[in-house]
């Protein structure tokens, strides 16, 4: 990869060192331009006329994620943001009493309480699917929990929000279409950091954003609905974009993955997404994802080299995200002390609230989260590594 050229793109990388790319990773210009000339736009024009006059790369915003995800573009519903999407699915699906749902110990919490939710309103049954010796979903296991015919849903992140393993996505996928099951995927912190091919995968929906590692703007999102299984869901929320009016008494659904969304979305933020997966294209998403390994490993090195610091990351494929903690003080109080170095460097921490199944088996409360992306450069790791040698003790 040009990464001159990747961080001549990425202005905010002058200013400050940014490991925190799985909250929201730094826009490249041309997402940018994409969301500040469309604002102009509507200054100058109006909003519905400069909608109109962008109907076109609204439409490739469609394509261009098709292609990142290998889905036909009526497969996907462009929504105001990842959870939203998430939502859409999984409140769409038709779960019954004694239905069971399959999921990790990796679950993010905002996936979880709407499990624990339906448990309570429809009395469906949750079930967490035990890791194998390397923190990753067992196989095994799921395979025999998939032997009982009340499992109507396999749902899980393929990495989750503090860290831990790339999930064998590939394997679960098979294992569930197998046994005819439905597997929804949270792809928040894969697209736009790995290769993500719902074909190969074999998931029937899949959620993601485009704040993190597709480097798009906050509040905008996406979701891929296969397309047969798209025929037979009804959305809990319609409107007329969704749905269309036939009799006073009689409406009909859209045909295609729109019928999750609604009219009313930030046209700027939806043609900002449509460019950072084009840019992400360009770059080429396995030479990224090369580069994102390439540096989570020597972030890992340079941080084992510490006495005061322990890594905390499971499974045999690990993603851009390292997370650690540190002796010496809280990961609050790491986060806080790297943000007031001369050159500011961006960490996140990540708390037992976010992934409870996780921390608690782990007996963890929070880990300082540090998020590579392909613009990060080695000597931005080793300014990281000199500052948290330093830290001093709380």
């Amino acid at each position: 990869m040009n990464i001159e050229q990747l961080r001549a793109d990425t202005p905010g990388v002058a200013h400050l060192v940014h490991f925190n790319n799985a909250g929201a990773a730094l826009m490249p210009e041309p997402v940018i331009e994409a969301v500040t000339n469309h604002l102009q736009q509507e200054a100058r024009l109006g909003g519905y006329e400069a909608a109109g006059q962008q109907a076109a790369a609204l439409d490739n915003v469609y394509n261009a994620i098709g292609r990142l995800i290998n889905a036909q573009p009526d497969e996907i519903a462009v929504i105001e943001n990842a959870t939203r999407a998430w939502d859409m699915a999984f409140y769409s699906l038709p779960l019954r009493p004694g239905d069971v749902v399959l999921t990790s110990t990796t679950e993010y919490a905002g996936n979880y309480i709407p499990y624990l939710q339906l448990k309570k309103l429809r009395g469906i049954e949750l079930r967490i699917i035990p890791n194998d010796e390397h923190g990753q979903v067992s196989l095994p296991a799921l395979k025999t929990l998939l032997e009982d015919e009340r499992v109507a849903l396999v749902s899980l992140p393929v990495i989750a929000t503090n860290g831990g393993p790339v999930q064998p996505i590939e394997q679960i996928g098979a294992l569930a279409r197998a046994a005819g099951v439905l597997f929804l995927l949270d792809a928040c912190q894969g697209v736009g950091q790995m290769p993500i091919d719902v074909k190969r995968i074999g998931c029937h929906m899949l959620a993601a954003t485009s704040r993190k590692y597709l480097r798009g703007p906050r509040g905008m999102g996406f979701l891929y609905v296969e397309k047969a299984l798209c025929q037979n869901l009804e959305p809990v929320f319609l409107d007329l974009h969704a749905a269309s009016l036939q009799t006073p008494d009689t409406f009909s659904l859209r045909g295609d993955a729109k019928r999750f969304e609604n009219w009313e979305c930030n046209v700027a933020a939806k043609l900002g997404l449509g460019a950072a997966v084009d840019y992400a294209l360009a770059q080429g998403i396995e030479p990224m994802w090369q580069r994102i390994q390439h540096l989570a490993s020597h972030l890992r090195e340079r941080l084992a080299m510490i006495p005061a610091v322990t890594l905390q990351d499971q499974g045999t494929l690990q993603s851009g995200i390292v997370t650690f903690t540190h002796r010496h003080g809280s990961a609050t109080q790491v986060q806080h002390w790297l943000a007031g170095q001369a050159k500011r460097i961006n960490v996140s921490t990540s708390t037992f609230r976010s992934t409870m199944l996780d921390m608690q088996q782990r007996d963890l409360l929070e880990v300082s989260r540090a998020s590579v992306h392909a613009y990060n450069t080695e000597a931005e790791i080793d300014t990281l590594a000199a500052a948290l040698t330093h830290l001093p003790r709380a």
